[in-house]
């Protein structure tokens, strides 16, 4: 098996697709109106359409239902008032995955944040550039859909080596 890409879903392929080419500097593949993709020496990114999926597929995982305990002791002459049912969040097509981080390597991060400033295109800056524990320069911010994006260059000859496995 071999990993290849990552897919993020939005409801504008065309306007995301833009993003990434200025912030990038990387031009999109574009096959159909519905898709666009971002080939790297490593991987590739790759931008759908929520129309191209099945609902099932954009709405996370199933919320189980809750269980009811067996009550152990007889239940009381006079009715207690019910608990409301909880709700079951809508489900989530795109937008902001709090979990996920989509990271490109670039050679400078320095100068690709200034680049990104000069351009302006960047809804929010996370985290400016800040040298991590592990031996990474790294500039987080978040793409117009709220998705978290890392620009990263390894700082350390740690970090290089890594990089290099």
């Amino acid at each position: 098996m071999e990993f290849v890409s990552a897919r993020v879903l939005s409801n504008d392929v065309a306007r995301l697709a833009g993003f990434y080419e200025q912030a990038t500097g990387l031009e999109a593949r574009r096959p159909a109106e519905q898709f666009a993709e971002f080939a790297g020496a490593s991987g590739k990114l790759a931008i759908g359409s929520t129309a191209t999926m099945p609902q099932s597929a954009t709405a996370g995982p199933k919320t189980p239902e809750p269980k009811t305990p067996e009550p152990k002791t007889p239940e009381p002459k006079t009715p207690e008032p019910k608990t409301p049912e909880p709700k079951t969040p809508e489900p989530k097509t795109t937008g902001p995955d709090p979990v996920t981080i989509l990271e490109f390597l670039v050679e400078d991060v320095d100068r690709a944040y200034e680049r990104l400033m000069r351009l302006a295109v960047v809804p929010e800056i996370v985290q400016g550039p800040t040298t991590m524990p592990w031996g990474n320069r790294s500039l987080l911010f978040r793409d117009p859909e709220g998705n978290l994006v890392n620009f990263f260059a390894p700082v350390t000859e740690d970090a290089r080596a890594r990089l290099a496995r």
